[in-house]
């Protein structure tokens, strides 16, 4: 890609896809107001509103160099990133397994300074209200009975002791900035779950009757959040966004979503990475690629992976891992029967 031309920065893109920090401004700064029809007016906004940072996660995920460039990134990528943050809209992020679909959601909020990705594994027992918040009803009573039995002048607990909003609902508090919030694989999700997002999405907010039941007497109740050792208030049994979260919904292609879904989402299909993308992320994860050996395990883990129909990221910095801890000898035969095992076609079945 060295001779090749690079790609345009056009002017309204914010996100650059590079994972580097904006220089000298915020997204504040540079989004532009949400369409009228994306606009939501929740609230109120906290006091404090600071989300928690999360490096710890985003260098796990991407590495703690950074190491992309300009010509790493995919235009039509980044086209529909900057897309999603200006009309509000999640962005449903496809492509095979292993191909960086979850990482995105990191390089954003990394790039944007947004913080701690919310991320909200998807199974085929996942609910719609799981994701928004659990309360522990049956904890509460007895804890009422035991306060009770001690003749406590108040036996009945807060309610926001044992309410906690998950991942979704955590997402869609209200601030001023978005959050980032990764959907993972709703391929694997119930048929209907899709279906039950499409109000959150469209209103930006959501009650919880619990709450609202109590709200005449108790407006406000401080609640736990997704984030460790967080809280938050919530007025009148309701949480209403002010800033539509960055939300990406990632999806293996096992399956078709319904048109009324696909209609609210921005679609993208992550492409695989090529040989300068893979040796950027290599040395992202302090693994130089640079090294004659580490480079051929590049060129030969590309090979294979065109040649078994596509292999996941993290098998190559697995490889050369072990190839920088020693592994990789020049002579005998152990290296190339280890990179075998490591790369076997995930499909397969061993002999």
């Amino acid at each position: 890609m060295n001779g090749e031309k690079r790609p345009e920065r056009p002017d309204w893109w914010i996100y650059r896809g590079t994972g580097r920090p904006l220089d000298g401004a915020t997204l504040a700064d540079l989004l532009p107001p949400a369409p009228p029809w994306r606009a939501f007016e929740g609230g109120p906004l906290p006091d404090q509103d600071v989300v928690p940072p999360d490096e710890s996660e985003a260098d796990r995920r991407l590495g703690s160099e950074h190491r992309l460039v300009t010509r790493h990134v995919d235009p039509h990528e980044i086209d529909m990133v900057n897309a999603a943050l200006y009309l509000r809209r999640p962005l449903l992020v496809t492509g095979r397994p292993g191909s960086g679909k979850s990482s995105l959601a990191y390089r954003v909020a990394r790039e944007l300074g947004l913080g701690r990705v919310l991320r909200w594994p998807i199974t085929s027992h996942t609910t719609l209200k799981a994701g928004l918040y659990t309360y522990d009803a049956i904890g509460r009573a007895q804890a009422a009975g035991t306060r009770s039995a001690a003749r406590d002048s108040d036996p009945e607990p807060p309610i926001g002791e044992y309410l906690q909003l998950g991942e979704l609902g955590t997402v869609f508090l209200p601030r001023r900035l978005p959050r980032v919030l990764l959907i993972d694989e709703l391929d694997k999700s119930e048929a209907d779950l899709p279906n039950d997002l499409l109000s959150l999405f469209e209103d930006g907010e959501f009650a919880i009757p619990e709450l609202m039941r109590m709200r005449s007497r108790t407006p406000e109740v401080e609640v736990f959040t997704a984030d460790p050792g967080s809280t938050a208030t919530v007025v009148d049994g309701r949480v209403r966004c002010v800033a539509f979260p960055f939300v990406v919904i990632t999806s293996n292609g096992d399956r078709d979503f319904p048109p009324a879904f696909l209609r609210r989402c921005l679609r993208l299909e992550i492409q695989d990475p090529d040989i300068e993308q893979l040796a950027a992320m290599v040395a992202a994860h302090a693994l130089d690629p640079g090294d004659a050996h580490r480079s051929r395990i590049i060129e030969e883990f590309v090979s294979r992976s065109e040649a078994y129909g596509g292999l996941p990221v993290d098998k190559l910095l697995e490889a050369v891992y072990l190839a920088t801890s020693g592994a990789y000898h020049e002579e005998g035969d152990s290296w190339p029967r280890l990179v075998d095992a490591l790369w076997r076609q995930l499909n397969s079945v061993v002999p």
